[in-house]
């Protein structure tokens, strides 16, 4: 195989491995330079003896994801306050590269923090990509029976503490009827919309009068929400863009950018608001809306 047919190859499989990264990730810029690593590894590599380059590709990221998420664990023991993964566009590719669009809310990420990295790919690779038991025993050089546990506690973790999410459109509908409840300050409009064990989590790595710990329960959220009401949503335009397969809202004054704001919800009502405020985090996505 020359280097064209397998630039050609690589191109083709791409999206997967960006797919791959980012839900091991987090972070799209992280994810992003995984995906180059993994083409000169792939330039680099004897293709003759490779007998299923996609696999092989897949399997190359899927171990560096690994060994990247270990260390970016330990950078973000120093980050200021709740560390959110990185919001991606995927109004063109809303399975972001793989068979479902598992494993790629927000909400869903941020209980996948709580996973090993060696459990988080064998539940990335099952439930996004549904790769087959034997295939992750291959890649996470493991046995087919030590996979299966992998994946069955990681789903435990992950969809054992969730409701039954709400649909895209009735999430798209909650995220603009909180947006104009905390406009206005309302407090019962904004109870209203939370579930009882609801949380506001902000993200913004030590920014000035952004919260460094979650506001959780109706009563306080509601109130944290109209407390700041008053000056925070002064100019303030929002903006309605698909990221990680859910409706988010990007918030700008004028020319500045002040953030992305997302909410997971279920039946219940809203169960997380999710305010992105780093601009390392928003700064490519919001450009594209």
């Amino acid at each position: 195989m020359d280097l064209d047919e397998a630039a050609e190859v690589f191109t083709q499989i791409r999206p997967r491995l960006f797919g791959i990264a980012y839900r091991m990730l987090g972070i799209a810029a992280e994810a992003e330079d995984l995906v180059q690593d993994v083409w000169l590894r792939w330039q680099a590599t004897d293709r003759a003896v490779v007998a299923n380059p996609p696999a092989f590709l897949a399997t190359t990221a899927t171990r560096l994801a690994i060994n990247a998420l270990q260390s970016a664990r330990a950078r973000r023991e120093t980050y200021i306050g709740p560390w959110l993964p990185e919001p991606v566009d995927t109004s063109a590719d809303p399975y972001l590269g793989a068979e479902r669009g598992e494993a790629l809310e927000l909400a869903v990420l941020m209980l996948m923090e709580r996973l090993s990295p060696t459990e988080r790919a064998a539940y990335v690779l099952r439930e996004a990509f549904d790769y087959p038991y034997p295939r992750i025993a291959e890649i996470l050089q493991a046995s087919e029976a030590a996979v299966r546990q992998l994946v069955s506690r990681a789903r435990k973790h992950v969809t054992g503490e969730r409701r039954t999410p709400a649909s895209e459109s009735a999430q798209r509908e909650l995220l603009a009827t909180f947006l104009e409840a905390a406009r206005s300050g309302d407090l019962h409009a904004l109870e209203r919309l939370f579930a009882a064990d609801v949380a506001s989590v902000s993200d913004g790595n030590g920014a000035r009068r952004i919260a460094r710990k979650p506001v959780v329960g109706a009563d306080r959220v509601a109130r944290y929400i109209a407390a700041f009401g008053s000056w925070f949503w002064e100019g303030m335009e929002a903006t309605f863009t698909s990221t990680n397969g859910r409706t988010s809202a990007i918030l700008r004054r004028g020319d500045e950018l002040v953030g992305v704001v997302t909410v997971s919800a279920s039946d219940e009502g809203i169960e997380h608001i999710l305010w992105m405020m780093n601009p390392d985090k928003i700064t490519e996505i919001a450009g594209r809306a």
